[in-house]
C-alpha cells in the first residue's frame, strides 16, 4: 500500500531537505526507468498534439451549429483537481529548490540536477508534473463544448509545453527545478481560481490580474534561467542543459512572454470594447 512514512532526520543526500513525510510510491521512484521510458516514447507527444488539433477544431466546427454544453459542474470538479494536484506538486518540489538555494547556490539550482537525480520526492513530482501535460489538454475540450473563445495563446501553450517537457525530461536538464516548481505555482492559482469562477464564486478582477502577472514573471524568470545556464555551459563550466534544449527554451519562454503580455495589455489596459474575456 502506498503509505506515507514518517522520516526523522533522513536525508537521501546533502541536496535533498528534511521531507517530514514520504509517500511509498517517493520512495520506489527509479528515475533510470523513467528516463528510458521517455527515451523511447517522448515522441509519442505528436500523436497526442495530432489528436488534440483534430478534437479542438473539430469540435469547433462540430458545435457551431449546435447549443453550447453547461458542463459547470463538471468544469468544477475538473478545475479542482487539477488545483490540488498543482498545489501537492508544489509542496513537494518547492522545499528542494529552497534548501538547494540556501546550501548549495544559484548556479547549483540552475545547472545541477540534483533534484531528479538524488532527491527521489522531487524527482517523482517532476516526472508527474512531465506526464500531466498530456491530461491538462482536456482544458481546450471544455473551451470548445461551451462555445467559448479559443485564442492563440491558449493551444499553443498546451502544445508546446507538451513537447518541450517530454523531450527534455530524456536528458533530465538541471534549469527543469526552476521550470517546475514555477509552473506548479502557477497552475495552483490559475486553477484554483477557475474552480471558483466555475462554481459562480465571484471574484475581485485584481485576482485575475495577479495571475496573469505571475504568469507574465514566470516566463521573464524562465528566460532568465535558460540563458544563464546557457552561458554558464558556454564558459566551460558544468551545467546540464544542452544547446540545443536552451535555444528551444529560450524561444518558448520568450514567445510565450510576448504573448501573455499581449493577453495582458488587450484584457486588463486597452478601452472595454477591445478587452478579451480571460478564457
Amino acid at each position: 500500500m502506498n503509505m506515507p512514512s514518517l522520516i526523522s532526520d533522513l536525508r537521501e543526500s546533502p541536496t535533498s531537505p528534511n521531507y517530514s513525510i514520504v509517500f511509498d510510491f517517493e520512495r520506489n521512484f527509479d528515475k533510470s526507468i523513467k528516463r528510458q521510458w521517455m527515451i523511447q516514447h517522448w515522441h509519442q507527444a505528436f500523436y497526442y498534439i495530432g489528436i488534440y488539433m483534430l478534437v479542438i477544431f473539430g469540435g469547433q466546427a462540430y458545435m457551431q451549429s449546435r447549443s453550447r454544453f453547461e458542463l459547470r459542474r463538471t468544469l468544477a470538479a475538473w478545475n479542482v483537481f487539477l488545483a490540488a494536484f498543482s498545489i501537492f506538486g508544489l509542496c513537494r518540489t518547492l522545499p528542494e529548490l529552497a534548501h538547494v538555494l540556501k546550501e548549495f547556490g544559484f548556479t547549483h539550482s540552475v545547472c545541477n540536477p540534483s533534484f531528479i537525480e538524488e532527491v527521489k520526492v522531487s524527482g517523482f513530482w517532476t516526472w508527474m508534473f512531465t506526464l500531466s501535460k498530456v491530461p491538462e489538454l482536456g482544458d481546450t475540450i471544455f473551451i470548445v463544448l461551451r462555445k467559448q473563445q479559443l485564442i492563440f495563446l491558449h493551444w499553443y501553450h498546451h502544445i508546446t509545453v507538451l513537447l518541450f517537457t517530454w523531450y527534455s525530461y530524456t536528458e533530465h536538464i538541471a534549469p527543469a527545478r526552476w521550470f517546475v516548481v514555477m509552473n506548479y505555482f502557477a497552475h495552483s492559482l490559475m486553477y484554483t481560481y477557475y474552480a471558483m469562477r466555475a462554481m459562480k464564486i465571484k471574484m475581485p478582477k485584481f485576482v485575475a490580474i495577479i495571475i496573469t502577472s505571475s504568469q507574465i514573471l514566470q516566463m521573464v524568470a524562465g528566460c532568465f534561467v535558460s540563458y544563464f545556464g546557457y552561458i554558464t555551459r558556454r564558459k566551460g563550466e558544468f551545467c546540464q542543459l544542452p544547446d540545443n534544449i536552451a535555444n528551444y527554451a529560450l524561444l518558448m519562454y520568450a514567445s510565450y512572454f510576448v504573448l501573455f503580455a499581449r493577453f495582458f495589455y488587450n484584457t486588463y489596459i486597452s478601452p472595454p470594447s477591445k478587452a478579451k474575456k480571460l478564457e
